[in-house]
Parts: structure tokens; C-alpha cells; sequence
């Protein structure tokens, strides 16, 4: 099944205590499109400035990702992020933040992208998320909302209408009591689902993930990593993996949701190796596999009930 992927793709400049990169190409739905790719048909929905290089929309287009909805803006400039983590790796620091083409970004939906069945929309502005579903003239079998704490503190409102139309929303542990104003992960999660989405993935970086549904509750750990060079894009490229998987066995029950949550711990834990989406782009299908082999070795046991 296809994919719409909607995001944006831009450059970042990253420091971390293992390393620091000069301005590399990032953006949540390039990192998405890179991990997606691996599993569906992924139509891009972004813009970029001239100074995008086409060399990077031509290695993803060979690996079957739509441009169509992409829009090049060869006058501006495209977006910019730097930042410094902190040695615990799930703290930064912003230190430069441009938004350039963004700043007016009007998304269009190409009509190739009409039948698309599963719709992934990455950490934006939540009007612009919202336009996107409104210009849909079917409504998708599955649709994933990314936020976090900026349009939180920004926009409330407008992000909780786009909340409302969407069936999964990603945040992070934080961003969970921020919205929902409790501390205990279990009732914000009933409160965030209360405003609409089926479904809701809490985020715990190093510590996993956890999906709720109604009364039922999954963790996902996280693969416990020597080295992680650089988090900047794991996040997405886990929403890349949890809707690559669930587009490619076109199956949205809890259950397989389940898998799709281990599909995107795995494929993140690719993701930080290396700067930007340099490992992303070196995995092989016997790699995800090898991972995720070693995602069912970490939580499976046997033990006697007595």
C-alpha cells in the first residue's frame, strides 16, 4: 500500500559529546522517507529551497519515492536547525533555528496521491498538517499525527483540532503530560485519547515506547546501544518504520500495531549510529531483520506460573 509522507526536509548542523557535523541534509520527512522506503511506496509532501541538492532526491527517488508533492523553490533557501546535546543524549540546546521556505509552506495534495491509504503527517505547524487531511477527498485508512512541545506552547487550540482528525498521535513522555496536563503517563494517555485519536504512542527515548489503545497498553523497549552518535532524526525515522510497516501489511489491528512499534524501535536504533540518515542509507533488508531478531531476543522469556 502507498504512503503519503508530509514533513519537512532541510538541513541540520549537530553537536553532540561524540561529534559534531557541519550542515547536513535532515528534516522529519526526509528521515521518514529514508526509513519508510524500505517497507512501501512513499509520496513525499515538503518544500525545499535551491540550495537543496538534487543529488539527495534523486537517492531517494531510486528507491521508489514520489516527488510529486514536493515543491522547489529555487530563490529561498531551504530550513535550517543547529543544536548541542547534552551528555544524557535527550536534552539540546537550539542554537539557530531558520525557517525560510517553511515559513510559508502551503501544502498541495497531487491528485496521483489521492489513493494513497495511510497517511503520515511529520512534526509541523498543525494547520498545515490539518490542510493536507482537508484536501483528501477520501479519508485515509490510517492516519499518524507527529507533534511537540513548540505548537503545545504556541497554538494549543489549532493543534488540538488537527488532534481531533487524526487516529494515532507520536509524543513524547513530556509532551504527553504537557497536553494532557497529568503527570501519570496512563491518564494522560485516556485524556489525550479523549480528544480523538484511537490510538497513542508515548515516546521514552532510550527507554522504549508505549502504545495505547482503549484499556490495552504495550511497551516496546529500546535496544541498549554502546554508541549513539547522533539522535537528531530518531524519532522520526521510528514513525517511519511504525507506518512503513503497517502500509506494507495493510493490517491496523492492535496486535500488528504491536509489531510496528518494534519495526520503529529497530529501525531507530540504525538511525543514531550515525550523523544524519548516513546509516539509514546503508542498511539492507538482512540488517532491519538481524535487528529486529535482536528486539525479540531482548523481551522474550519463559517462566513458570505458579
Amino acid at each position: 500500500m502507498s504512503l503519503i509522507v508530509v514533513g519537512s526536509m532541510a538541513f541540520d548542523a549537530i553537536e553532540t559529546p561524540f561529534g559534531k557535523s557541519d550542515k547536513i541534509v535532515g528534516g522529519a520527512a526526509t528521515y521518514i522517507a529514508w526509513c519508510a522506503s524500505n517497507f512501501c511506496k512513499v509520496n513525499q509532501i515538503s518544500v525545499v529551497g535551491g540550495d537543496f541538492p538534487q543529488t539527495e532526491l534523486d537517492a531517494l527517488s531510486a528507491r521508489g519515492v514520489s516527488f510529486e508533492g514536493l515543491q522547489i523553490k529555487k530563490d529561498e533557501k531551504s530550513f535550517f536547525w543547529s543544536g548541542k546535546y547534552h551528555l544524557d543524549m535527550n536534552s539540546r540546546d537550539t542554537l539557530v533555528t531558520e525557517l525560510n521556505v517553511l515559513a510559508n509552506f502551503t501544502p498541495v495534495v497531487p491528485e496521483s496521491y489521492q489513493d494513497c491509504e495511510f497517511l503520515m503527517l511529520g512534526n509541523l505547524d498543525p494547520n498545515v498538517q490539518r490542510s493536507v487531511i482537508e484536501q483528501l477527498k477520501t479519508k485515509p485508512k490510517l492516519i499518524v499525527l507527529d507533534t511537540m512541545n513548540f505548537w503545545m506552547d504556541i497554538m494549543l487550540d489549532e493543534l488540538k483540532k488537527t488532534i481531533s482528525m487524526v487516529d494515532v498521535l507520536m509524543v513524547n513522555d513530556s509532551e504527553a503530560r504537557q497536553l494532557s496536563g497529568d503527570y501519570s503517563l496512563v491518564r494522560a494517555a485516556k485524556k489525550i485519547m479523549a480528544m480523538g485519536p484511537k490510538y497513542l504512542i508515548i515516546k521514552k527515548g532510550e527507554h522504549g515506547a508505549l502504545l495505547f489503545h482503549e484499556n490495552n497498553v504495550f511497551y516496546a523497549p529500546a535496544l541498549p546501544l554502546e554508541e549513539v552518535f547522533d539522535p537528531t532524526g530518531a524519532g522520526d525515522t521510528f514513525a517511519g518504520g511504525f507506518i512503513g510497516h503497517l502500509a506494507k501489511t495493510n493490517d491496523i489491528s492492535f496486535e500488528n500495531m504491536k509489531t510496528a512499534i518494534i519495526v520503529g524501535s529497530a529501525m531507530a536504533s540504525y538511525c543514531v549510529e550515525k550523523f544524519g540518515t548516513e546509516r539509514l542509507r546503508e542498511i539492507s533488508q538482512n540488517d532491519i531483520k538481524e535487528r529486529l531478531n535482536q528486539f525479540v531476543q531482548l523481551s522474550n522469556f519463559d517462566i513458570a506460573l505458579v
